[in-house]
């Protein structure tokens, strides 16, 4: 019985890294966003939005090294010029305080963050 309560407490405790796309943000969050900008993370009190603008197909992926999560995002047939709003929401926990963002391999910097 004691393994089973401890087994519990530790799934509660234990907090998950993820990174998932979505459809749309809330009108309120939507206001936030700068369709001239690139990459754009809008902090919220469990995670973050993470809106990246792109022509083309977008394939994201998550990794970690230490402290630092790394995105990934891998951008195929880019030959359109329509450029698409990709939104994803990312968790992390408390041992990872660092956000890398590559896109085709090569890191690039969050052109806003919001809180």
């Amino acid at each position: 019985m004691m393994f089973l309560v401890l087994s519990i407490l530790s799934a509660c405790n234990s907090s998950k890294l993820s990174l998932s796309e979505i459809d749309g943000l809330s009108n309120e969050l939507q206001d936030k966003v700068d369709s001239n900008l690139r990459l754009q993370s809008i902090n919220v009190k469990n995670g973050s939005y993470i809106i990246f603008h792109s022509s083309g197909e977008v394939e994201a992926d998550l990794d970690t090294q230490g402290n630092t999560v790394i995105i990934k995002f891998n951008v195929r047939n880019s030959k359109d010029d329509v450029v698409k709003q990709h939104i994803y929401y990312l968790t992390t926990d408390s041992n990872h305080d660092v956000i890398d963002v590559q896109v085709d391999g090569e890191s690039i910097p969050f052109d806003v963050v919001t809180i």
